[in-house]
C-alpha cells in the first residue's frame, strides 16, 4: 500500500486490488505473525472502504430512482 495514500482516498477499484494483493500474501503463509496481523488490520479498513464506496453508490441510484418515479408521476 502505497503510505502516502490515504484510505478514504482509495476508489473501490484500488481498495479491492489491495484486499486481492492481501490475500495472496496471507493465503501463501509466508509472512510472519506481527505482518498477517498488519494484513488483516489494512484488510479490514479496506473492506469498510469498499462497503462504503457501494452504500454511497446506493443511496444515489435510490434517488435517482425516487427522482424518476416522482418525475414520472407529475407527468
Amino acid at each position: 500500500m502505497d503510505c502516502e495514500k490515504n484510505i478514504k482516498d482509495y476508489t473501490y477499484e484500488e481498495a479491492m486490488s489491495e484486499l486481492e494483493s492481501i490475500l495472496v500474501k496471507m493465503e501463501n503463509g509466508e509472512v510472519p505473525l506481527d505482518e498477517s496481523m498488519n494484513n488483516f488490520e489494512l484488510g479490514m479498513k479496506l473492506t469498510a472502504r469498499c462497503e462504503e464506496i457501494l452504500n454511497s453508490y446506493e443511496r444515489r441510484i435510490t434517488k435517482i430512482i425516487g427522482d424518476k418515479k416522482e418525475e414520472n408521476f407529475n407527468e
